[in-house]
């Protein structure tokens, strides 16, 4: 049982109040995961400017010398971004740091992740002020693996991609195997990684959001909904059984989907948007140029 918001807005009127929006759905969800909290913020240039890559890791008191970096830190984790591209910042950071755990890398995504209140950590993020055009948040109840930074949602292990996860996978273990036979590296006992990096792996191959997460339902079994970001918008989709909560509102000014309905009630022109409860395995995938269903 974990809560899932996430807000992608149309009307750039709204950007400048993409954290406060964010910030009030997560206060709709604490009950369902009040363990950690983890938020990924799409376009705030504030951190990460336009022609900066940004790394987020889990660590304290970097010392790192790029030139034109920027150092935000916030509770567990730590925000460096540079202007160079994302490939040479990841490179230099993982050398300065080997025992750090990266939890977010891209040109127009920051991710924080951390342990204890999500009401507290939305304000150890400075969740209020961020602007963008896409967000999403998670907190956590675990069942899976221990409660620790590392195994905070979301999970973000492609270049501006996240992945947040209610419910459990049965067969995790085996897809595991199967992608560290690979050759990827986890960085945490949580099935909800392994989803991530199953995704990650599909988009690496040349395929699309949509095709990725239709071969995600044919191969995990258990009971999900999953909602997953990337730089070209968000997509949702939920277990055959759909007995995971999932609701999605929808205006000409924004798309929004949480796990619960009073997360959405107070975004603005609630009261006559498009409510809808998503199919089971069905993909719902909305671009910042349309949406595709």
């Amino acid at each position: 049982m974990c809560g899932i918001v996430g807000l992608h807005v149309r009307d750039p009127e709204l950007f400048p109040r993409l954290g406060r929006l964010l910030e009030t759905m997560v206060g709709g969800v604490v009950e369902r995961g009040p363990d950690s909290a983890g938020v990924a913020i799409y376009g705030d240039r504030r951190r990460c400017p336009e022609g900066y890559a940004a790394i987020s890791v889990l660590a304290r008191d970097v010392a790192l010398d790029l030139p034109g970096l920027l150092v935000t830190e916030a509770g567990d984790t730590t925000v460096l971004a540079a202007p160079m591209p994302p490939d040479a910042l990841v490179l230099a950071v993982r050398t300065a740091l080997p025992d750090a755990t990266v939890v977010g890398t891209g040109t127009d995504l920051t991710v924080y992740k951390g342990t204890g209140d999500p009401r507290t950590l939305a304000g150890t993020y400075d969740l209020a002020n961020a602007t963008g055009w896409q967000g999403l948040a998670h907190t956590r109840m675990a069942t899976e693996s221990a409660v620790t930074p590392e195994g905070c949602h979301p999970f973000s292990v492609g270049p501006d991609q996240c992945l947040v996860h209610n419910g459990s996978f049965a067969n995790h273990a085996t897809i595991r195997r199967e992608l560290q036979a690979a050759g990827h590296v986890f960085d945490s006992e949580n099935d909800s990684e392994v989803g991530a990096r199953f995704v990650a792996d599909r988009l690496a191959r040349g395929e699309d959001l949509d095709k990725a997460l239709r071969l995600l339902c044919e191969r995990f079994d258990g009971f999900y909904t999953l909602l997953v970001t990337s730089a070209d918008g968000f997509a949702v989709v939920r277990d055959a059984i759909a007995c995971k909560p999932a609701i999605i509102a929808e205006t000409d000014r924004w798309v929004a989907m949480a796990s619960e309905f009073r997360a959405l009630a107070e975004l603005p022109g609630a009261e006559s948007a498009r409510l809808y409860e998503p199919e089971p395995e069905r993909v719902y995938h909305w671009t910042r140029e349309g949406v595709r269903l």
